[in-house]
């Protein structure tokens, strides 16, 4: 399929790419439970390394009506416009380690030139694989590790990583149809659900971010700083588990969930819990932990020293 020539455009002081690198794909879209890719994305510009090696074209690719840019009014004038990036960059690890880095936007029209335009890069860079990463909604307590379901080609990362393992059909996303299409070209891919709190979904919630780079740590075999993260969660977790340890009716549907998680994951290690089977029907629904959370922080005070989360 030809590449439409006005979807990415080359960077005037683009580096010299070694071939080989590993390519790790990082899109914002359809779900994002826990802000685990916008957190990665916001912690691969703060505290990677990268050289842009190509912009994608927000005209051809974004709904700007859906995803509309930022600009800052200043008393009597505009100061500044900020559109949404989706970029290519050659970055860096802890140790100096190199990898391709596609973050920004999930697009909104295009896809299959999208895709094809990303693959064309993976070739012409001979990238040894491709890891992406998305997040879902779960009922799992954030008292336990956060899991995964783990989709591609590498038999290895989804024997040890890959906790849920169903058979369904969900909306797709660009990632789904970059991973699709590449595996189908032959090259290794590695695709990371995290499976995140139901009822922590909607906050930003520094585990997800942290199990995103754990995940593509693990994947590529770079090495990234994240004790600043890991620092974040701890006090994060202890906000959670202050309000929950307030509130009964809480504090008993978390425990519910502690309950059948652990019996889940005992049943893997024994044989008895199909890996199709993490959603049972008698488990709190999110609706009712996130009405509980909400109706508990909202009889809260609130003020410098207590936030609620989020």
């Amino acid at each position: 399929m030809p590449v439409p020539r006005d979807l990415s455009e080359r960077a005037a002081d683009a580096p010299v790419v070694p071939g080989g690198l590993p390519l790790v794909v990082l899109l914002t879209g359809f779900t994002d439970a826990g802000g685990a890719v916008s957190g990665a994305i916001d912690y691969m510009r703060a505290v990677v390394d990268q050289r842009i090696v190509a912009v994608f074209s927000n005209d051809a690719l974004l709904d700007y009506r859906a995803r509309r840019p930022i600009v800052t009014f200043d008393k009597d004038h505009l100061t500044e416009y900020r559109p949404p990036r989706l970029e290519l960059s050659l970055a860096q690890d802890a140790l100096g380690q190199p990898f391709l880095l596609l973050s920004g936007y999930e697009p909104d029209f295009v896809w299959d030139g999208f895709v094809e335009a990303v693959l064309s890069f993976a070739r012409e860079f001979d990238v040894s694989g491709l890891t992406w990463v998305h997040a879902i909604a779960m009922p799992v307590p954030h008292t336990r590790d956060l899991g995964a379901t783990v989709s591609g080609n590498r038999p290895e990362l989804i024997a040890a990583q890959s906790i849920w393992q169903p058979r369904t059909q969900v909306p797709a996303t660009a990632g789904h149809l970059l991973e699709f299409r590449a595996a189908q070209t032959g090259l290794l891919v590695a695709g990371f659900v995290l499976l995140i709190p139901h009822y922590l979904a909607e906050t930003d919630y520094p585990a997800a971010t942290l199990s995103a780079i754990d995940r593509i740590a693990s994947s590529t075999g770079r090495v990234f700083d994240v004790d600043a993260l890991r620092t974040e969660n701890t006090e994060y977790l202890a906000k959670v588990g202050e309000q929950i340890a307030g509130n009964d009716e809480l504090g008993r549907m978390v425990a519910g969930l502690e309950e059948r998680y652990d019996a889940y994951m005992a049943g893997l290690v024994d044989g008895t819990s199909p890996r199709s089977g993490l959603h049972e029907s008698d488990l709190p629904s999110a609706d009712e932990l996130a009405a509980e959370l909400e109706r508990y922080l909202a009889s809260r005070p609130t003020g410098d020293d207590e936030k609620p989360i989020g």
